[in-house]
């Protein structure tokens, strides 16, 4: 083999090599590019003040797991914005009377003036997922047709996807809870708040992911 030919050779390994470094490197910006666009979307879901939505709705329905939810949506169910309230994702041994315990005494006495089945606890769900669909199936029983939807504000992205793909035809008002830990001014530079934005963003996105993959394999 001559010089010459050697050199052809390795002019076209290494033009191979550098195109194929080129098409990774666009691939790699656009999608870093797509995700951070995605990344800001999905801030900008995040509620950040309480709803001004005063219609009543036929129900309310809290999310256990995280602080001042069950507090909130029995504050929702004393104030009449809902006929029951449906907490959701309870554990097993938790009652009533043991919910109603972390609650204030202003909140228990207006509670103990309403019907007795105005308190519907859930024991089945155990994620995001669970929740839409044990709502679902509780929302068919009693023939309700809306709900207020209480969870905590970064949260609240990912369990209305949740909750309007498993109940289409139901009008869901969102009322977020404000935790103490979490506030979006400068979450960038806290890494609770940083590790819980990029957690729930990527949640968010399988549950994206996976109601478009069954919306094409499962056609309606």
């Amino acid at each position: 083999m001559d010089s010459g030919t050697h050199f052809c050779k390795q002019t076209i390994t290494t033009c191979f090599v550098n195109r194929a470094i080129r098409k990774l490197s666009f691939c790699f910006l656009s999608c870093l590019i797509l995700w951070l666009a995605g990344l800001f979307w999905f801030i900008a879901k995040i509620p950040k003040e309480p709803t001004s939505d005063s219609r009543k709705t036929d129900a309310i329905v809290a999310l256990t797991g995280g602080s001042n939810r069950l507090e909130y949506g029995l504050e929702l169910l004393t104030e009449g914005k809902g006929s029951k309230l449906f907490v959701s994702g309870v554990h097993d041994t938790t009652t009533e009377e043991s919910m109603l315990r972390h609650s204030s005494g202003s909140v228990r006495e207006k509670i103990a003036s309403l019907p007795a089945d105005s308190i519907v606890l859930g024991h089945e769900a155990e994620n995001t997922i669970g929740n839409a669909e044990e709502t679902s199936r509780w929302l068919k029983k009693e023939g309700y047709h809306s709900i207020r939807l209480v969870t905590a504000n970064y949260h609240m992205p990912r369990s209305l996807e949740e909750f309007t793909h498993t109940l289409p035809d139901i009008l869901i008002i969102p009322e977020p809870v404000f935790p103490d830990f979490f506030t979006l001014a400068g979450w960038w530079e806290r890494g609770e708040a940083r590790n819980l934005i990029f957690l729930e963003y990527h949640k968010f996105l399988a549950s994206k992911l996976r109601h478009w993959f069954v919306s094409v394999t499962h056609p309606a």
